[in-house]
């Protein structure tokens, strides 16, 4: 893979000053153009230590406006980002739509030195490459252009520049321990380097290598690689084609069959003497298991979806009235703001995952997805068809980690649901709950089933199970969540 990029390559000094004014023109103006489309970029510069991967950002930092870029090195994770999903520190940094986010290394250093020191063996490499082809396909088929450069050298070129650097007494400082030693390791890394460039240069995002001896050549082939790709990107754009999930099929929906949520006992009921007692004993075991978790430094997420009206609100009052208000937020999700809207829609839900032993809570989730969106035609088939995928693949992330994850669609009947949308008109301080939309979304209750349905069917995985409760008496709903949650803490923790 690596013969051609050991190759060296020059340019003058002549032909670099020709050429660099103009090429910096062009950077700038397909900078501008990207903010004008909307278009977010990921520029990912890796390779081999002394390869001028340092050198090549400074450039980038210099060439570009500053204003519309941002540049990530990330060294050991800090405490917040340990206590969090691996990726959770990536997704977080990711450039909004029209900017453009540089990245040293990226995603791809830590597995990369786990391997080389034999932290990891290749078959937990290959799992987290897996992972990375996962990453960087969902931000593709949002929309990311994602451009990859691997600066290579050959040993003896590798050599040479650190025997150069050692001679200057003005660059000698440049020379550590640590690049002696991995210049030992020059074998074992491009071998690794090879495996992991070889399973990660997909459609979506490909690698770019080239030889990183010479900075002119390597700057001034950079700059034009990325005002090609930008530029196709932003034609293929202007032809209608936004993302890579625009050339694919339109998307095969599950066949209408049986209903779930037909198929459940809405006159399934608990009396309110029977309620309050097993109310006080399931907080009291959530209080036990929630304080058990924080020792552990277990987090969890809970995810409540349902119809209008089935008690959402109510059953997670239930919940944090057995928590330490220290420990716990709940995130009620309405519609997405505009900083939400200018990335990928996992996003805003990624920025509010709990730290190890918290709670997060969400009232609605990134279902809507799959739900709301799809209805009301507020994503595109494509779009809500690649969700499914994209959501089990960001629950296995969580649940991975070690997160406690549970799942709930609260199930009311449509007689219920309008029942208690008359009880809320007629109470003052519940009158707010009520709107023209919640009687409108009625008119599309089989669609809103159909999806619900479908939803249920394609993200219930063993790791994260959909709960799904008959809530058309409140007190027995309730109850059912509060148990199962206590199961669930069980099922990790031990009884």
């Amino acid at each position: 893979m690596f013969e051609v990029a050991e190759l060296k390559n020059r340019i003058t000094k002549q032909q670099y000053d020709r050429e660099v004014s103009e090429l910096r023109t062009q950077l700038l103006d397909v900078q501008q153009k990207l903010e004008i489309a909307g278009l977010p970029v990921v520029v990912l510069i890796a390779g081999v230590d002394g390869a001028g991967k340092g050198d090549l950002i400074n450039t980038l930092n210099e060439w570009f406006d500053p204003r519309y870029m941002c540049t990530h090195a990330f060294s050991q994770p800090s405490d917040e980002e340990r206590e969090r999903p691996h990726h959770w520190r990536y997704w977080m940094s990711l450039p909004p739509r029209g900017r453009i986010g540089v990245y040293a290394i990226g995603w791809y250093g830590p597995p990369m030195a786990d391997r080389v020191y034999d932290r990891i063996g290749n078959a937990k490499l290959d799992a987290e490459l897996v992972h990375i082809n996962k990453l960087e396909k969902e931000l593709a088929d949002d929309g990311m252009l994602i451009v990859k450069c691997w600066l290579h050298l050959s040993k003896k070129q590798q050599e040479n520049l650190i025997q150069k650097l050692e001679k200057d007494p003005e660059t000698r400082w440049r020379v550590s321990d640590v690049d002696r030693k991995h210049l030992k390791l020059y074998k074992k890394f491009v071998g690794i380097a090879e495996r992991v460039l070889r399973e990660t240069s997909t459609g979506e995002a490909p690698w770019l290598i080239i030889n990183g001896y010479d900075q002119h050549y390597r700057r001034l082939t950079i700059a034009n690689h990325l005002i090609e790709r930008i530029s196709a990107r932003l034609e293929a754009q202007s032809n209608g084609f936004s993302s890579t999930a625009a050339l694919q099929q339109k998307p095969t929906l599950v066949n209408n069959g049986p209903s779930l949520l037909s198929s459940l006992n809405p006159e399934l009921k608990l009396g309110k003497s029977d309620y309050q007692e097993r109310l006080a004993l399931c907080q009291g075991r959530i209080s036990q298991l929630t304080r058990r978790a924080r020792q552990r430094k277990v987090s969890t997420i809970m995810v409540f979806e349902g119809w209008d009206a089935a008690g959402k609100g109510g059953v997670i009052r239930r919940i944090t009235q057995a928590l330490d208000a220290r420990n716990y937020r709940v995130i009620p999700v309405a519609a997405p703001t505009d900083e939400e809207k200018s990335h990928h829609y996992l996003w805003r839900f990624w920025r509010h995952l709990p730290r190890d032993g918290k709670v997060t809570i969400y009232d609605r989730s990134w279902y809507g997805r799959v739900l709301v969106e799809r209805v009301e035609n507020l994503a595109k088939p494509e779009e809500w068809a690649r969700a499914y995928s994209e959501i089990n693949d960001f629950e296995e992330e969580l649940t991975d980690h070690g997160i406690i994850l549970v799942k709930y669609w609260m199930h009311i009947s449509k007689d219920e649901q309008l029942k208690r949308f008359k009880e809320r008109e007629k109470t003052s301080y519940k009158r707010y709950k009520i709107t023209e939309e919640d009687h409108r979304n009625r008119e599309k209750w089989d669609l809103y089933e159909a999806a619900v349905n479908e939803m249920i069917t394609r993200t219930s995985t063993e790791y994260a199970p959909w709960r799904v409760i008959e809530a058309n008496n409140k007190y027995y709903g309730r109850i059912r969540v509060l148990k199962s949650l206590c199961d669930a803490y069980e099922s990790q923790l031990g009884g």
